[in-house]
Formats: structure tokens, C-alpha cells, sequence
């Protein structure tokens, strides 16, 4: 039985961040359908080689900056295609259809309401997400600086998962509402750990499930971007099935907060990500010196807790005590938290 076809594409990205797409002739698979640029890759040929190539011939550009950005098996009813999917930053050229098809650059936001073959979902949400997602730590509440650490790492275009894990369902509540209030626009960036009820009333980027609230949940959740921490294939499949935009799979290397846990190495991480069907970050041991590591194990990135989270400047006073600026009276604070180079 012969295998999936093996797809190269390219997200062609502009210095203004805009997206070069093409649109399928109507008479092609999947007609009428916009898409990102890239063909077959022929018998004998390497991806980049077919990149080089594709890219050539439909646009008249030749790739100079490029990296992978995502793998994405995908079954159609009358055909099975693996897509290889690299992200192309600069290249020698002006791109035009070559082969008579339209061509136009599209702001990020504009993506998702284009029509797209449905292999290219995937490649929507990899091109949305940032490459870094920081996990505030147990302790993040009694460090100083709290909130300018938090908006520091949304302008630098980090998306937070806001895990307080010793705070009780009020509390946790209190310190998103104080957040809110305080920095409106940093919600954006903000995904929550509670409910997609607070996802909701305060306009968060998305609600993150643990592993035990992924096996929980039977159906998607309409209107709330979903994330889900997996540590295996079968919890990346129940990922996808309940609509997890993405994944965190750990722990790839040793961790000092979970020193038990048995590290997968980056060839296992790889293997699991190539037969995903959603943007999946590495967990476990990162920091930005691995991001390029990562890429190329098939990540859109990495996502730490000590290793993104800016460094302690000191504690906020009254620390000492147990207690939080952020706690109210009786909320406890303390904590008792793909490809050849792979």
C-alpha cells in the first residue's frame, strides 16, 4: 500500500509580517481554495531541495532565511499527504504566480477567515502562535515585580500560561480580575488554568488543560481556544479530538520540579510530533538556547517555567510571612508547580 503523498510547503513571511498566499486553480484537488505555496516532493528529492524548487516555479523566488515550522499528516477521503511546512523569512526575487495562479500577502489576522484545504488548519494555527510560551512559577505571586514581569514577556511576544497552583478557586480568580483591570491589553497574551466561564468574562487568550481535565473533557468547547499538557501519542490524539489548538508535550529533558519523571529525549519528542495534527511545544528542560533544537524535532516552539520567567530581583516585602500584596485573608500563597539534526 503505498504511502502518504509527501507535500513540501512554505509561510512566506514579509518584513511587515504580512503572508504570501496562493490560490488552487479550480480544476486542482481542493480547487478554489487558498493555500500556502508548495508542491510534491519528487522520488529522491530532500525537502529543502523540493522547497528551493517549488517555490521557484510557481513564484519566480529562490528561499535564502528559512526553518521549519510544522509537519502535518492529514487524511482527505481520496487522499492521505504529509505536509512539511517550512517558514521562509527572506528570499532573492519578486513572487508572482508564475503558473497562472492568484497570489496575495494577508495580514496573520486575516488568515482564519480564508478558505483553505483542511491539511492547511494546522498550518493556520502554527502561523498564529508565537514560538515561546512562558508557565509563570508556584512562586511567581511573591516575586517582585509580578505584573511587569507579565508584561514584559507579552511584549516580547510570549504567550503566558498563568499557573498558580497553590491558590485556591477565589483566589485565582481575584489575581486574573486585578490583571484585567490593571492591563487590559495583556489578556491577550494571558491563558488561563480555570474555566472557560473566566476565559470568557475576562477576555483571555485561551483556557490550558492539565492532563487529568484533558482525559475529563468529552467534546470541544465552543468559543474557547483550548491547549492540553500530554506526555504521550494517545494524549495528543485526545487533544485533537476535543479541538486543542495546541499542545505541550513533556517532559523532553530531566526537570529539577519534576526530577522523577522519565525524560523522553528529542528523537522520541520527534517521532510523537510528526504524527500530531496541531502545533506541539517542547516542555521539560527548555530555554531559548534550545529553540532551534526544537524546530527542528517538529516544534513550534519551547515552553519553560525558570527558563523563560525573567530573573528574581528579590521578593516583595512581607513575603517572609507567607503572604501575597495579591492574596485576601486566607487564601493560601505559599507553595507546599522531526527532522535530520533532531
Amino acid at each position: 500500500m503505498a504511502g502518504p503523498l509527501l507535500v513540501v510547503a512554505a509561510v512566506i513571511v514579509a518584513d511587515d509580517g504580512r503572508i504570501l498566499l496562493s490560490r488552487r486553480h479550480a480544476a486542482a484537488h481542493q480547487g478554489g481554495k487558498w493555500e500556502f505555496p508548495g508542491g510534491k516532493v519528487e522520488p529522491g528529492e530532500s525537502v529543502t531541495a523540493a522547497l528551493a524548487r517549488e517555490l521557484a516555479e510557481e513564484l519566480g523566488i529562490t528561499p535564502l532565511d528559512y526553518r521549519p515550522l510544522i509537519q502535518v499528516p492529514w487524511r482527505y477521503p481520496d487522499l492521505d499527504v504529509f505536509l512539511d511546512v517550512w517558514r521562509v523569512s527572506r528570499w532573492r526575487g519578486e513572487p508572482s504566480g508564475r503558473e497562472g495562479q492568484q497570489t496575495g500577502w494577508f495580514r496573520v489576522d486575516e488568515l482564519r477567515h480564508l478558505s483553505f484545504p483542511a491539511a492547511n488548519g494546522p498550518i493556520v494555527s502554527a502561523t498564529e502562535l508565537p514560538s515561546l510560551i512562558a508557565i509563570t512559577p508556584p512562586d511567581a505571586l511573591e516575586q517582585a515585580g509580578f505584573e511587569q514581569r507579565l508584561t514584559a514577556l507579552a511584549a516580547s511576544d510570549c504567550r503566558i500560561h498563568l499557573r498558580l497552583p497553590a491558590l485556591d478557586a477565589g483566589a485565582y480568580t481575584r489575581v486574573v480580575a486585578t490583571l484585567a483591570e490593571r492591563h487590559p491589553a495583556l489578556m491577550t497574551r494571558l491563558v488561563l488554568t480555570s474555566t472557560a466561564d473566566e476565559v470568557i468574562r475576562f477576555g483571555a487568550a485561551g483556557l490550558h488543560l492539565s492532563a487529568r481535565r484533558l482525559h475529563a473533557l468529552d467534546h470541544p468547547l465552543d468559543g474557547i481556544e483550548l491547549s492540553a499538557s500530554c506526555h504521550d501519542p494517545a494524549e495528543l490524539a485526545r487533544a485533537a479530538a476535543v479541538g486543542a489548538r495546541y499542545a505541550l508535550l513533556s517532559p523532553v529533558l530531566a526537570t529539577t520540579t519534576h526530577p522523577a519523571a522519565k525524560p523522553l529525549g528529542w528523537d522520541r519528542f520527534a517521532a510523537w510530533v510528526r504524527e500530531a495534527t496541531m502545533p506541539v511545544y517542547a516542555l521539560g528542560g527548555m530555554d531559548r538556547s534550545l529553540l532551534p533544537r526544537a524546530w527542528r524535532c517538529g516544534a513550534q516552539g519551547i515552553a519553560a517555567i525558570g527558563g523563560l520567567w525573567p530573573d528574581v530581583r528579590g521578593r516583595r516585602s512581607g513575603s517572609r510571612t507567607g503572604r501575597s500584596p495579591w492574596s485576601a485573608p486566607g487564601d493560601p500563597t505559599d507553595p507546599s508547580g522531526r527532522r535530520s539534526g533532531c
